[in-house]
């Protein structure tokens, strides 16, 4: 741990804000990336602090155990300044992706260091591109590109077929800044690890290129072998958020046309609520 300060340093800033916004709603509210909040209010600072915020103890602990795995063999190999460079740009990657895709969703909310992991995992698939990774419970290993891809796979799947609201478009922007950033910082990986490198970023750029200049390809019908009624901790965030939102603004409209006096005293409750007095 000794020559991986900076692992050490994200993981308990992570967990110190986590659970400050365990503890305070309003805290998670004003930190949590959000589309309004971002591009209406200039919030921009959401951007960087909802990478240290997360929805339960399993969605941080989870992460961290994700980017412990990776964290510290990493920037054992590219150094503490590398690293988080690498952590910071891969965060903002992420979200950066997410606002494109969600630009038209004002009330679009995501929490988590998923993208920032991701950008960690896969800048070691470039340079380690033949580390064995294992599954999580499960007993069996695959080389680390051949992770890569199938994550990528899907990850563009996921995106596409909006199953749920994980965060999918964080991941694949953090992977791919990640692995890119990787490639800038130490160019001799591209030459000696080519094909797997190729390999991954190739689909990951079609897709985010076909984004761009096709946005209504998200739009069409939506592939699916069965339905299915599983909401994960990012869905169920995101459909609170998005509950409450429309209820203050049902308030607000009525304040506008007929005066705060018309308020009925649960209305009131609930603008004292979501004031934060």
């Amino acid at each position: 741990m000794m020559n991986t300060p900076i692992t050490l340093f994200l993981t308990i800033i992570t967990i110190i804000f986590s659970f400050q916004g365990f503890q305070n709603k309003r805290f998670f509210d004003t930190y949590a990336f959000n589309v309004d909040g971002i591009l209406k209010y200039k919030e921009y600072y959401r951007m960087i602090s909802s990478g240290f915020l997360h929805g339960s103890w399993f969605h941080l602990i989870f992460n961290l155990y994700t980017f412990f795995s990776f964290g510290e063999s990493l920037e054992s190999v590219v150094g503490s300044t590398n690293f988080f460079f690498i952590y910071l740009i891969s965060l903002i990657g992420g979200n950066v992706l997410a606002l494109i895709i969600h630009r038209n969703d004002g009330a679009y909310t995501a929490i988590g260091a998923s993208g920032a992991v991701c950008g960690i995992i896969f800048a070691s698939i470039a340079i380690f591109p033949e580390m064995q990774i294992g599954m999580f419970l499960i007993p069996l290993s695959i080389s680390s590109w051949m992770y890569g891809l199938l994550f990528v796979l899907i990850t563009i799947y996921g995106i596409k077929s909006r199953r749920s609201n994980i965060g999918h478009e964080a991941h694949l922007g953090g992977a791919l800044i990640g692995m890119l950033l990787a490639v800038g910082l130490y160019p001799e990986v591209l030459k000696e690890n080519y094909l797997p490198i190729v390999m991954i970023i190739t689909p990951t750029l079609a897709f985010i290129f076909l984004l761009i200049w096709h946005p209504d390809y998200l739009f069409i019908e939506k592939f699916s072998f069965r339905q299915t009624d599983y909401k994960d901790i990012d869905a169920e965030f995101n459909e609170r958020k998005a509950t409450r939102q429309e209820e203050i603004d049902d308030i607000l409209d009525k304040i506008q046309m007929k005066g705060i006096e018309s308020l009925t005293p649960r209305e009131k409750e609930a603008l004292e609520r979501f004031s934060g007095k």
